[in-house]
């Protein structure tokens, strides 16, 4: 059996995932609270980390080693970066980067990737794009980037020259990262809370519930597709 972890940056977040996964018990390491389900005959473990690029990376490492996870998603939101990119669309990231990283650290230093993007999986991408054809919920692919601030206005014009990305977020390359050199599949999975037409935390703050159930509705069908 296949076993998934799951990875939010928020409670807010990873609250609608619960209800899916059947918790049947949780567990505490780092400060870190650990939820273990079954959903639809997919074994999961979930996790909210903390905001950005470091408490992602702590609890994927964790989801890896102390619950032996078999691929990690990271679901939640984002905020959206392209012009078509609308709220509440969702994006699963064909692959992901650092956007406040100057790239030859990670081709010139470990892990020596041969560009600046981690990979989404293949095999998870190809679920994504089954459960995209049922048309339940808008879903995107392309590029998220990630970094350790809140990108307004002023950081956009920057971010979409070096990288044209659909969505931008704080933690998804850095669970990339920890899942690349780990050798485990990773997606992922993220609902968008603002735009460049509806900017800024207020949006964010606004539209994160309903943003966070739609991305976990959009996993779960994903994991459904992956069970069959």
């Amino acid at each position: 059996m296949q076993k998934i972890g799951i990875l939010c940056a928020s409670d807010t977040e990873l609250e609608p995932f619960l209800p899916y996964s059947r918790v049947v018990g949780t567990m505490e390491k780092a400060m870190l609270k650990f939820y273990k389900g079954n959903a639809d005959g997919v074994e999961v473990a979930a996790v909210y980390s903390g905001v950005g690029k470091v408490n992602a990376a702590i609890a994927a490492q964790l989801l890896i080693d102390a619950f032996h996870v078999t691929a990690l998603i990271n679901g939640g939101t984002a905020g959206g970066i392209a012009e078509h990119v609308k709220l509440f669309d969702t994006v699963a990231a064909e692959r992901t980067a650092f956007h406040d990283m100057d790239g030859d650290i990670l081709t010139d230093f470990h892990p020596w990737i041969s560009t600046p993007y981690f990979p989404g999986d293949r095999e998870l991408l190809d679920r994504a794009r089954e459960y995209g054809r049922r048309g339940e919920n808008p879903l995107l692919f392309g590029t998220i980037v990630t970094g350790d601030r809140f990108i307004t206005d002023a950081g956009r014009a920057a971010i979409k020259e070096a990288f044209a990305p659909l969505a931008v977020d704080m933690e998804s390359a850095a669970a990339a990262h920890v899942c690349y050199v780990n050798r485990i599949p990773f997606l992922s999975v993220r609902t968008i809370t603002d735009t460049a037409d509806h900017a800024g935390v207020e949006n964010f703050e606004k539209n994160c519930e309903k943003a966070s159930a739609i991305s976990a509705q959009v996993v779960m069908g994903i994991l459904k597709e992956l069970g069959k």
